[in-house]
């Protein structure tokens, strides 16, 4: 590798443990303002424009997963709902110049600590095997036997992922469970790990609700407006996820419409579990080093 491109392999890193640092700070300070009375959309806006203040970018929407969500969740334009006595995820993500950080956190409201400390317990327990040369599907069993020991299930259909520059889900996938196939963590490689806990089947579905998009191709629209949410996805979010809420065009929703009409973005709908049951989440960011790895978004 020649010099020119072992300087830009090391302001990659050091843009992934910026990233990590932002991220470290703001899932804090957001998890502190979850309450009861308080509303999502605040905490939301919070910690987007905290990430800004700090240097960085969100790397998608704040994702505020209530009771038996566990993804994709978050709040609408004017959104005025407000936490309960909830189990309550936040999942939150960061970029410099496209080089990423994730983590969530789950805040307990609802008197189930033990469902929110299985799915802490498991990341722990992972991130304690990730170093060269470990494979993918002894982490998931790591991850797996944990939960297990709480009586609860992993959630098997979601998985922890790679990073890379403006992408956000990328091999290799980090499995919540055993798997026979897994692959070998390299010195370089760029992971989120990220245990699901819960009290129901460990498997999720789609929902109905659907407010987080990204650009799937560029394309050409004729509606003025949609041409004006394009122009804004393609310039500020480029592959990265991004709300409704975001766009600075009137009739988002509609613009919207239009262009997931002509394949130009695509929905992530809403991911839950069973009405009436309980998900938990807990995730960091790591490095995998010679001698094991390092934990970016950790305080």
């Amino acid at each position: 590798m020649s010099d020119s491109e072992l300087d830009l392999e090391a302001e990659k890193y050091e843009k992934h443990r910026e990233a990590g640092e932002i991220l470290a700070q703001v899932r804090e300070e957001a998890a502190d303002r979850v309450e009861v009375g308080a509303k999502h959309l605040d905490v939301a806006e919070y910690a987007e424009d905290r990430i800004r203040e700090l240097g960085g970018n969100p790397a998608f929407p704040v994702n505020i997963s209530i009771d038996h969500e566990a993804a994709h969740a978050t709040p609408e334009i004017d959104d005025d709902t407000e936490f309960g006595e909830e189990m309550v995820n936040l999942d939150i993500g960061v970029h410099v110049d496209g080089w990423l950080a994730d983590t969530a956190i789950t805040v307990d409201l609802s008197g189930n600590p033990e469902l929110a400390e299985a799915s802490e317990e498991a990341l722990d327990a992972a991130l304690e095997l990730v170093e060269p040369g470990v494979e993918t599907g002894d982490i998931g069993a790591e991850i797996e036997s944990v939960i297990d020991g709480y009586g609860y299930n992993p959630v098997v259909n979601l998985t922890g992922h790679g990073l890379d520059q403006y992408q956000q889900h990328v091999p290799p996938n980090i499995p919540n469970r055993a798997v026979s196939q897994g692959v070998e963590l390299e010195v370089g490689d760029v992971v989120a790990i990220e245990p699901f806990a819960t009290d129901g089947t460990g498997k999720v579905t789609e929902g109905n609700s659907e407010q987080i998009f990204a650009l799937e191709h560029e394309g050409s629209v004729r509606d003025r407006q949609a041409r004006q949410a394009l122009d804004q996805i393609s310039e500020e979010f480029k592959t990265l996820p991004f709300a409704t809420r975001w766009l600075d065009v009137a009739r988002a929703e509609m613009a919207l419409r239009r262009l997931k009409m002509n394949n130009i973005v695509h929905g992530y709908p809403v991911l839950q579990e069973d009405e009436g049951c309980l998900v938990s989440q807990k995730e960091h960011t790591v490095i995998v080093t010679e001698d094991g790895c390092e934990i970016t978004t950790k305080n």
